[in-house]
């Protein structure tokens, strides 16, 4: 196993990792400077990394991983290699670890009159194979999951923290979704906190946004989202609703004003991010309109006109 982990940070690095005195240490090139001897040091065993001359660290291979700018398929290897519970010298271990339905199909596996349904949704979405790469959309034909999209979302380490399971047959319940805690920040994985962050209801809406979108699988913000967005220094929100989340809508940007982060509101009209589409939500954003005390008193006063 250690073997086949040196191999992946080997490939993913560029170089070979050299082994040291010390058991389960290696070093290899650093992807972060310029210098004439390897000084990315690895601790295949605990996941701990540290680069001796940009001081740049973390405490596990998923870090490392999303530092280097790695692909989705290399967490994966990862996760296959070691498991969701490897790194665990510094944290407890839930009880409940979170997994993809162990049904879900990948999108290039056969031709299956599903896999054409599947598809079918998506694009009506206006979700193209690139999208379906980089957000690792599958489906499942069978299991309590069965003639669902899965639409997974990753933490800033690269760990699966939720996922959606929304039907594509049109045939009862629209979302069935696993049974934790929506508590999470959706495409944390996908966020650069440095930028405008843009808040939506569904990860459809996120997706069709693209940019630094993030999902709040609901019309509320939750602790741990408001908390990272506290912690993170945002500067500016764009709140991205349905209009009938209007009154949440409020509700949040009144937070954040106090807060003295700078909020920006899209009015939508009617329809939501994915039914608009890439482009038209595009411009709205772009068009989108500060929210000062005097626009929100007309907003309370007038509504969503």
């Amino acid at each position: 196993m250690s073997q086949l982990v040196i191999s992946l940070l080997d490939k993913i690095l560029n170089s070979r990792g050299r082994s040291l005195s010390k058991q389960n240490e290696y070093m290899w090139w650093s992807p972060f400077v310029q210098h004439h001897k390897p000084k990315l040091q690895v601790n295949i065993q605990t996941g701990k990394w540290h680069c001796w001359v940009s001081n740049q660290g973390g405490h596990n291979l998923f870090q490392l991983l999303k530092q280097v700018g790695a692909d989705r398929s290399a967490y994966k290897e990862l996760s296959e290699l070691v498991g969701s519970t490897y790194y665990t010298s510094d944290k407890k271990v839930e009880d409940k670890i979170l997994s993809l339905p162990k049904e879900m199909k990948d999108f290039t596996e056969g031709n299956s009159v599903f896999k054409r349904h599947a598809i079918g949704f998506l694009k009506s979405r206006g979700i193209t194979n690139q999208l379906i790469i980089r957000y690792s959309i599958g489906y499942c034909t069978e299991g309590i999951y069965q003639n669902r999209i899965i639409v997974p979302s990753y933490d800033s380490d690269g760990k699966l923290n939720y996922f959606i399971g929304r039907d594509f047959y049109k045939g009862g319940m629209k979302y069935k979704n696993p049974p934790i805690s929506k508590d999470i920040i959706g495409f944390d994985l996908y966020t650069n906190w440095n930028e405008p962050i843009i808040l939506c209801e569904g990860v459809f809406d996120a997706i069709a946004i693209r940019r630094n979108a993030i999902p709040l699988f609901g019309k509320t913000i939750l602790p741990k989202l408001y908390k990272k967005i506290i912690e993170k220094q945002v500067k500016h929100i764009i709140i991205s609703l349905d209009d009938d989340a209007f009154k949440d809508s409020l509700k949040m940007i009144n937070q954040f004003m106090d807060e003295g982060i700078r909020v920006s509101f899209v009015k939508l009209k009617g329809k939501d991010p994915s039914e608009l589409g890439y482009l038209k939500m595009t411009d709205k954003i772009n068009t989108s309109k500060k929210v000062d005390f005097r626009e929100f008193m007309r907003m309370k006063l007038y509504g969503n006109k």
